[in-house]
């Protein structure tokens, strides 16, 4: 049986912004064949930190994924940032996932423990409460992605395939 992936990205929140890389790297992975794993998208959720969570919580008891990759734009880092914990006030919770090991031979990704006090963190913490809460086993991840560009975009799009192959063992 595949491993289920659900993956998600969010719309542009300012007007200067032409497309949000999040979503930009969404739209090279779906057009991959990509033949090992189920993948199921969530794109361009709305920058609403009440209406996204909603929206993914609603399709994780729906499609009851393996893996959820949610991902972000980072506009001032230049690498993937894969993001260890997400934080509510004084309240903090980790990924279960090994980013250590996750991140071993993936040139141009980093860990980060800091998810951005922003919809980012929001989505990503109410996602690891509701798995904490027992309600699936699935594992779940949280990457900023930089603005795509010709110079950076066949390593960001390579280490977001081998995430994916990694993170499914």
């Amino acid at each position: 049986m595949k491993i289920k992936f659900l993956l998600t990205s969010f719309d542009i929140w300012k007007p200067e912004h032409k497309s949000n890389s999040s979503d930009d790297l969404l739209g090279v992975i779906s057009a991959q064949e990509l033949t090992d794993y189920s993948l199921s998208f969530i794109r361009k959720l709305p920058v609403d930190s009440e209406v996204a969570p909603e929206i993914v919580i609603s399709q994780i008891e729906k499609f009851q994924p393996d893996v959820i990759v949610c991902c972000g734009m980072a506009e001032k880092r230049e690498t993937l940032t894969i993001e260890s914990q997400a934080n509510s006030g004084s309240e903090v919770i980790k990924t279960s996932v090994d980013l250590s090991k996750l991140v071993v031979g993936l040139d141009g990704t980093e860990i980060s423990n800091d998810a951005g006090k922003f919809v980012c963190e929001d989505l990503y913490y109410s996602v690891l409460k509701y798995l904490d809460a027992g309600c699936l086993k699935s594992k779940c991840i949280f990457v900023h992605v930089p603005i795509l560009t010709a110079v950076n975009i066949d390593l960001i799009v390579g280490d977001s395939l081998k995430i994916l192959s990694k993170i499914s063992w």
